[in-house]
């Protein structure tokens, strides 16, 4: 049987926001069993905090924004990947800002901070959302759902106007090594062309080839190119992996998307919390299906 996870320590992660542009400081924190993972703004009167779930995003353009009345946090995907691989399902993030650390556009640091603060299982069982029928959510042109599998799949699809992006799939089981190896070094990227709108609308502030892959028209600028031939797909699975911690359940399928973001993303999470009868939650070892491919489709 899997057992809940957090951390061992306090840990701390400096830099600026990829948007904001202004310096940060996140802190991980233990938190007891059946918490959960929980943002809390150290900056603020009263130390205001809010749960990592699907109903308080308030925001996905170019990233996952999540807030509640009176204040929000930004660019939570990368770092709640890192969460989602690794099984940490009990957790403080501590800010001093309204926006996470971007590091080096990857989840790298935040893998690196995991790694030195050291895991720690708990003694209550972890639950998980095992999904045994297919939910869809999209139309023909882009969409993304999930479907059963003894495990967690990212079969993910990009589809760029680009010369050096093009059309990119990757198919992986999703694992705390096939994580660290294949996907927490992928960086986000973006495009010269966009800079000066974003920054226009207060975007981006912080954004540069030590933090992104920038490209023009025609080619990539970052003197030391790319980690992986196919990074820009890899970094769309790691901000998937990261959006499906706002279910508030680990889940257990295999999740498809064809040219999705954090707006479709967002939305499948929510269908999958209203179609109750389309997964079980489970203890893992305990009551996992004898038969899990048993599908029907649930069409949103």
């Amino acid at each position: 049987m899997f057992l809940q996870r957090t951390i061992r320590k306090k840990v701390e992660v400096n830099g600026i926001g990829l948007h904001t542009g202004k310096p940060t400081k996140l802190t991980f924190c233990p938190a007891p069993e059946n918490t959960g993972v929980y943002f809390i703004r150290t900056d603020l009167p009263g130390r205001p905090a809010l749960a990592a779930r699907a109903t308080h995003v308030k925001a996905t353009q170019l990233a996952t924004t999540v807030g509640g009345e009176h204040f929000s946090v930004s660019t939570v995907e990368h770092c709640l990947s890192t969460l989602s691989a690794f099984r940490i399902d009990n957790l403080f993030i501590e800010l001093d800002g309204p926006e996470i650390p971007i590091g080096d556009g990857s989840a790298k640091v935040f893998l690196d901070a995991i790694m030195e603060a050291g895991l720690f299982e708990q003694e209550q069982p972890r639950k998980y959302a095992y999904i045994n029928q297919t939910i869809y959510y999209g139309d023909s042109d882009r969409y993304a759902y999930v479907a059963p599998y003894n495990g967690l799949r990212i079969t993910c699809t990009i589809e760029f106007p680009h010369p050096k992006i093009g059309k990119q799939t990757m198919d992986i089981d999703i694992n705390e090594q096939s994580f660290a190896r294949e996907i927490a070094p992928a960086r986000t990227f973006g495009f010269m062309r966009d800079v000066e709108a974003m920054r226009a609308k207060g975007l981006a502030l912080g954004g540069s080839m030590d933090n992104a892959i920038v490209l023009d028209q025609e080619e990539i600028l970052n003197p030391d190119g790319l980690r992986f031939h196919d990074e820009f797909v890899r970094h769309k699975v790691l901000d998937a992996l990261g959006d499906l911690v706002t279910l508030g359940l680990p889940i257990m399928g295999n999740l498809v998307l064809y040219k999705a973001g954090h707006d479709l993303m967002n939305r499948l999470v929510k269908k999958i919390l209203e179609s109750t009868d389309s997964y079980r939650t489970i203890e893992l070892g305990a009551d996992l299906p004898e038969d899990p491919f048993q599908a029907q489709y649930i069409w949103g």
